[in-house]
């Protein structure tokens, strides 16, 4: 057990696959091991690295095993994949986990708090409750244009009465069957909409308690919905060199094709977290209008306006996102609020 220098573990539900090597990369024991039993098995082994694939309840094996003396890392599974020998199986996978995290090279996957897993959780619960307004909304409409009644699409409309007034005023027509079946598609939006406030009530509370949020929400673009989806993604400014490294973590950066002294730049990478990203396009769409408007334009607007009337609305918008993350970086590496400079 004296030897032992890394240990690969695949996680699963139930039943872990253990594979330790030693300083020179020879394998020392590769073992099953249920979950009750996992963490008495660490605690009997000395410190060394414990590495594991990024996954589903990855950051809190990570934690927990941080308790017992060993120095947890989570790698991305793009990562570990190359080195898996062979067809795939458990102990395969995790003897390819244990030699790519001997490689310093390989990228680490920072460890969420449970503060920051929490705040997650927030935010899956309210994007799932999104698209499931936005489906119960369509069907409304479609099944509604099926027999003749249109109406205007926004959320307005349905907050404001204007079906269920149409439904009243049609339920001869429609037929008690149709209009019960309406009339609970309705409900359901209603219920799922009212959800929505709640938690965006509850981010907004979140928002406000916390000062590395307000210092985010100093930037324009940025509300307590990316605030705190940023924080929640970003954690430890320090893991990221510069804003540039936490950019192209969101897929923000170009891709580049480049070969024999020629660069060649494409379009965003799209990696990362694809959810920070979007809202962070949102918020950059949303501050492009804002700058739009102004009357006494500061240097990152003035900078923006002419960018979208050189190249146009999108490619502006993204590289608004893309500097947008630059400066949340920045904000919170610094510790200081957002303080617009006027254009020379």
């Amino acid at each position: 057990m004296k030897q032992i220098s890394i240990i690969g573990i695949d996680l699963a539900k139930h039943v872990f696959q253990l594979h330790a090597v030693d300083a020179h990369g020879h394998k020392v024991f590769s073992k099953q091991v249920r979950r009750e039993k996992l963490r008495l098995t660490l605690a009997q082994i000395p410190p060394c690295h414990v590495a594991m694939e990024a996954c589903g309840s990855a950051h809190y094996w990570a934690r927990d095993i941080g308790t017992l003396g060993h120095e947890a890392e989570l790698l991305p599974p793009q990562a570990v994949k190359p080195f898996v020998l062979g067809h795939k199986n458990d102990a395969r996978d995790a003897a390819a986990i244990a030699e790519a995290a001997a490689r310093p090279a390989t990228p680490r996957v920072t460890i969420k708090t449970e503060a920051q897993q929490s705040l997650q959780a927030v935010h899956r619960v309210r994007s799932r409750l999104v698209r499931e307004r936005t489906a119960v909304g369509n069907e409304l409409r479609g099944l509604l244009g099926e027999f003749g009644l249109i109406v205007s699409q926004g959320h307005a409309v349905i907050r404001q009465g204007v079906i269920r007034e149409r439904l009243d005023e049609q339920r001869a027509r429609l037929g008690e069957e149709l209009y019960t079946l309406l009339n609970d598609l309705l409900d359901q939006w209603l219920e799922n909409d009212a959800r929505i406030a709640r938690y965006d009530k509850r981010l907004q509370r979140l928002a406000r308690a916390s000062d590395d949020m307000q210092r985010l929400m100093s930037l324009p673009g940025i509300g307590p919905i990316n605030a705190t989806l940023l924080f929640s993604h970003l954690g430890d400014p320090a893991r990221f060199p510069n804003g540039r490294q936490f950019s192209a973590s969101l897929g923000l950066v170009p891709r580049q094709h480049s070969s024999g002294g020629r660069n060649q730049l494409m379009g965003i990478t799209k990696r990362g977290n694809g959810k920070v990203r979007k809202q962070l396009v949102h918020g950059a769409r949303a501050a492009l209008r804002q700058f739009q408007r102004q009357e006494h334009p500061d240097r990152l607007s003035r900078w923006a306006c002419s960018l979208a009337a050189r190249l146009g609305q999108r490619k502006a918008i993204v590289a608004l996102a893309n500097k947008m993350a630059r400066i949340c970086w920045s904000l919170l590496a610094h510790e200081r609020r957002y303080q617009p400079q006027e254009a020379a």
